[in-house]
């Protein structure tokens, strides 16, 4: 024979003495903790950092390997430049003060590489100076220059400088006393050759600070000193 049930839960009332149900309680939500998915996202933009870094690797360690290959197999020289002589045809002080030139310079770049040849293009400009005053210009011709190469280029300059009476008599002092100093400056465009492959073209700034001691038109010009400054710049 089965048992009866157990009487339902009830409270006491001390006022009347009777019995009441129990008061109801409404069931207080929980809520699972965040922590867990902090923790997901944490590991994975952990993952994400350590992807970076090793590809940054990678790429950096690419780098090196294609540089370290170039200069052992190419081993790249940085050419020379030297102005070889300076033939003067006409050097004529006007009487409004003003100084007509015609140099004839020649350069001589050589290339002491055997793997890589340049090609020097065109907007090339030759300039020579007399403290800070133009006396001429002109432009190199643009040509492609092999391995193991020596090329003799040859410019004529042109010009007509504003020369006051102060520096018509310094240089005048300078060509007696067989001390003329002249500053010659080339800016020339330049691409390397790579395997037959022409890569991206750079500027060449060549200032050669030359002592020579005359100037005077159809006569041997001595070169008593010379000193070079050559730059590089990326032509955007």
């Amino acid at each position: 024979m089965s048992s009866a049930p157990p009487p339902p839960y009830v409270v006491l009332s001390e006022n009347s003495g009777s019995l009441q149900p129990p008061p109801y309680r409404r069931n207080v939500p929980r809520y699972q903790s965040t922590h867990h998915h902090k923790s997901g996202r944490g590991r994975r933009c952990l993952k994400c950092v350590c992807c970076c870094y090793c590809f940054l690797f990678l790429f950096l360690f690419l780098i090196s390997s294609l540089v370290l290959y170039f200069y052992t197999f190419y081993k790249p020289q940085i050419p020379t430049y030297q102005v070889q002589d300076l033939d003067v045809q006409s050097f004529d002080l006007q009487p409004d003060f003003s100084l007509l030139t015609e140099f004839l310079v020649t350069v001589r770049a050589e290339n002491p590489n055997e793997n890589i040849g340049f090609i020097y293009g065109k907007d090339s400009t030759v300039t020579v100076s007399y403290k800070d005053s133009t006396l001429c210009t002109g432009n190199l011709p643009s040509f492609h220059q092999g391995h193991k190469n020596i090329t003799m280029i040859k410019v004529l300059l042109r010009g007509k400088s504003e020369f006051g009476s102060g520096l018509q008599e310094t240089l005048m002092q300078n060509k007696n006393s067989g001390h003329i100093p002249l500053l010659v400056e080339v800016n020339m465009p330049v691409s390397i050759v790579v395997a037959e492959i022409p890569t991206r073209q750079f500027t060449v700034f060549v200032n050669c600070s030359l002592v020579v001691d005359n100037l005077s038109p159809n006569k041997k010009i001595g070169i008593l000193s010379s000193e070079y400054d050559v730059g590089f710049s990326l032509r955007v």
